[in-house]
């Protein structure tokens, strides 16, 4: 329990004293007008009070990634505390405030637009693809998990029923996909934030009172799932990199923070916003990273009357029922239907955003909004169609989902990474260069060596890693030499 609090401390003080660090950097101004101001058209562009906007950015990142991810990397022993403390406040908030300041200064662009502009046209193409297919993913995976949760709430999880609730999440889609921001979620999901937020610091009252047996950084940082048996050809690096991402470093965040770029009203809110709604999440994710190392290691599975093979949404149930009561109940149920919904809806969202910077397309006229969103649920639909009866498929989807989305973070790093070194002083840009490295070393280690890709000898992950980390760092260099030589 030391280290769960001392990690919990550590993130506190990385948003006062990292965070601050990193808006100085970056140089917000407070008196330039933000395009909620400049280009407000009612329905993107919307001015909405601070406290609102954090609450809005918080769900739009959080969602079930800080819950699941951190169930599933628990296993992995207290390795897992260090990435969701060391990632969060030098990656993943990092990442989530300079996409959100670069979107901010660019007028609420999208990541692809920023990437076209500081990494080139050619990139951008590449990524927009590539997030695109990635916010299906996100919009995918999380219409299936919670219809089968509604089915079994509802006492009938046949395929028809299922299929219908799915039917109810997709309208629910289209019309948060549409309709202006601060119409539904800038409403129901402030609420849904708080709900979630309440859950995590009821579970954190819970832990202080129980102060449960589980595992301390200093008796080892191995992979203590693996000596357990909970985890089987999974070494810590890369896979605890892939498998905790929201609440340590997401690249969907990326795809989110431009949306609350064109709501807030000043610069100065950046980092309470971006940094703090990130830092937030990661407290989120620590404090299910502490129960579910009791749950896997301090015989918590037995005690709540569960098997150490429960999946995450069963962890969550078990877990809140037996420390909660009925409020846990309740919260278990906002936690695993709700969250991956209102996570779902702000893919479809940012999808239509980032196809409308790309046509050009203005968003006010509702028909311009339908032309894009009606095909990106179809294919969504053809996507879940395709995956419904074939459970190992379904996984498949996640499992690629995962690599996906740290490669898409990997990619706003290095955006930030071209930004600072073109618009900050001395090597500044360090703060964004080194995460960048890591993340690519990351992402190219596991489509290596991950069944899913190349299933190269797991032995190979560390030189491997090193071996891109020291590349990409030469890479930058080289790039940045001749770009000043040409100038």
């Amino acid at each position: 329990m030391y280290s769960f609090l001392l990690s919990l401390l550590a993130l506190v003080l990385g948003y006062f004293l990292y965070g601050r660090l990193i808006e100085k950097i970056f140089g917000p101004d407070p008196n330039r007008a933000t395009p909620a101001i400049e280009k407000a058209d009612g329905v993107d562009f919307v001015r909405m009070p601070s406290w609102r906007v954090f609450m809005v950015q918080f769900l739009n990142i959080a969602g079930t990634g800080p819950i699941f991810g951190a169930i599933m990397g628990a296993k992995f022993g207290p390795s897992s505390y260090l990435w969701i403390v060391l990632g969060c406040i030098f990656a993943g908030a990092v990442h989530d405030y300079l996409t959100g300041m670069m979107s901010v200064r660019n007028g609420g662009a999208g990541l692809p637009v920023l990437v076209g502009k500081y990494l080139g046209q050619g990139t951008r193409r590449v990524l927009g693809i590539f997030s695109i297919l990635v916010l299906l993913l996100v919009g995918t995976v999380f219409v299936y998990s919670p219809a089968l949760i509604l089915g079994d709430i509802a006492g009938d999880s046949s395929t028809i029923s299922i299929m219908i609730w799915v039917l109810v999440i997709f309208l629910y889609y289209i019309l948060a996909s549409i309709l202006p921001i601060d119409k539904i979620v800038g409403k129901i999901y402030p609420v849904f934030a708080f709900a979630l937020i309440f859950m995590a610091l009821a579970l954190l009252g819970c832990l202080l009172v129980k102060w449960p047996s589980i595992p301390e950084i200093w008796d080892g940082l191995g992979n203590l799932g693996q000596e357990k048996g909970l985890l089987n050809g999974q070494p810590i690096f890369p896979c605890l990199f892939i498998t905790i991402a929201c609440g340590a470093v997401s690249g969907f965040h990326a795809t989110q923070s431009p949306m609350m770029a064109r709501c807030i009203q000043n610069e100065r809110l950046g980092r309470p916003v971006f940094y703090g709604a990130m830092i937030t999440e990661g407290v989120v994710a620590l404090i299910w990273a502490a129960v579910s190392s009791w749950f896997f290691f301090d015989g918590g599975s037995a005690e709540v009357g569960s098997t150490l093979s429960a999946s995450a949404p069963k962890v969550v149930a078990s877990v809140s029922m037996k420390w909660l009561g009925v409020v846990g109940g309740i919260l278990a149920v906002l936690g695993v239907v709700v969250a991956p919904i209102t996570s779902g809806d702000t893919a479809f969202r940012s999808a239509r955003l980032i196809i409308a910077d790309y046509m050009n397309l203005d968003q006010k006229p509702i028909l311009k909004r339908l032309a894009i969103c009606i095909p990106l649920f179809l294919l969504a639909s053809l996507l879940l169609w395709f995956n419904v009866e074939d459970e190992d498929g379904f996984n498949v989807i996640w499992r690629y989902f995962g690599w996906a989305n740290q490669t898409l973070a990997a990619f706003a790093l290095w955006t930030a990474t071209a930004y600072l070194s073109k618009n900050t002083k001395g090597v500044r840009y360090l703060v964004a260069l080194i995460p960048a490295a890591f993340m690519t070393a990351v992402c190219v280690t596991y489509i290596c060596v991950a069944s899913i890709g190349l299933n190269l000898p797991l032995t190979w992950n560390w030189p491997i890693g090193i071996a891109v980390f020291v590349l990409s760092l030469a890479t930058f260099f080289l790039l940045r030499r001749r770009n000043r030589k040409n100038k």
